[in-house]
């Protein structure tokens, strides 16, 4: 069983229900490549210094806002406390709404599972999300976590909760302000009705993230180990670009390779009839249900 990263309270106006939060998040494979000196190969160090005092050690170090050219206030850790409070350890529900309303647009890398904390929070948390699964709802509100306040959704996964930081509106760039850019071109039926079959022939009834993989790391790992090994690294030649050709010609082809399986893909899926899948889990999409 993992150790849970946080503990708090999910508010829902007079109910609060204790709650765990274990992150969502697992540790990529990531292969961290170090700055070196080209001469001696020495690995690059970073230091704090003053430009006064030299290299500073880290209690020394306190938190400053500059409010003028050169001029700063000092905040203290137990003042910024003070700031934050209860709400440090509240997710406060401001908004209920029907699921997938929110753009992915605002979502962020930080996710954490939510479980109730001890059997007094067992039959709420169960209450709440039960009707948020069967009711196809999600909620939003606001906490702070790590000393930042953040807008959170919080929606229903199998029997627990999942609780995402969202952006705030000011985080966010909109795709009106590039309308102006791009060119209304012209379409025809035909070329609808033929990227219509090039995306049928892509389209898939079963989905799943898991089957994706990071090739750049397999490769680079391979590259490391046969560097270690002092083998010789044999570079593929550089992929040719692919050539312009007339537009209805490439969409004919295109969808006679789909369908026969040609260009690399999994075969094609059921039609737009298929079931689709969210977030990479493995589950149906349902209509909303409708109230008695």
């Amino acid at each position: 069983m993992p150790r849970p990263s946080w503990k708090g309270y999910l508010k829902l106006s007079l109910v609060s229900v204790p709650v765990r939060g274990y992150t969502a998040n697992v540790a990529a494979s990531e292969i961290r490549l170090h700055q070196l000196h080209s001469e001696c190969h020495s690995r690059i160090r970073y230091q704090k210094t003053c430009p006064i005092h030299g290299e500073v050690p880290k209690e020394e170090i306190v938190s400053g806002y500059e409010y003028a050219k050169g001029e700063y206030v000092v905040i203290e850790p137990e003042e910024l406390a003070r700031l934050r409070g209860e709400r440090e350890r509240a997710i406060t529900i401001d908004a209920v709404m029907s699921q997938y309303t929110i753009d992915p647009l605002y979502f962020t890398d930080k996710t954490y599972y939510l479980t109730p904390d001890g059997a007094v929070g067992q039959k709420p948390f169960v209450l709440i999300q039960k009707c948020l699964a069967e009711d196809e709802l999600q909620a939003v509100g606001h906490v702070v976590l790590y000393g930042r306040e953040e807008l959170v959704l919080v929606r229903p996964v199998n029997h627990v909760l999942a609780m995402t930081a969202l952006k705030f509106e000011s985080e966010v760039a909109h795709a009106e302000a590039l309308d102006e850019g791009v060119e209304k071109a012209s379409t025809s039926a035909g070329e609808l009705k033929l990227t219509r079959q090039l995306l049928d022939a892509f389209e898939k009834s079963k989905f799943s993230i898991a089957d994706y993989k990071d090739h750049y790391v397999e490769e680079l790992t391979k590259l490391i180990e046969a560097k270690v090994q002092g083998k010789e690294v044999v570079t593929p030649p550089a992929p040719e670009e692919p050539k312009v050709i007339n537009l209805m010609d490439a969409l004919k082809k295109s969808v006679a390779a789909a369908k026969k399986g040609d260009d690399g893909h999994a075969p094609p899926g059921k039609g737009r009839k298929a079931a689709h899948h969210h977030n990479g889990h493995r589950g149906t999409t349902k209509r909303r249900r409708k109230s008695a």
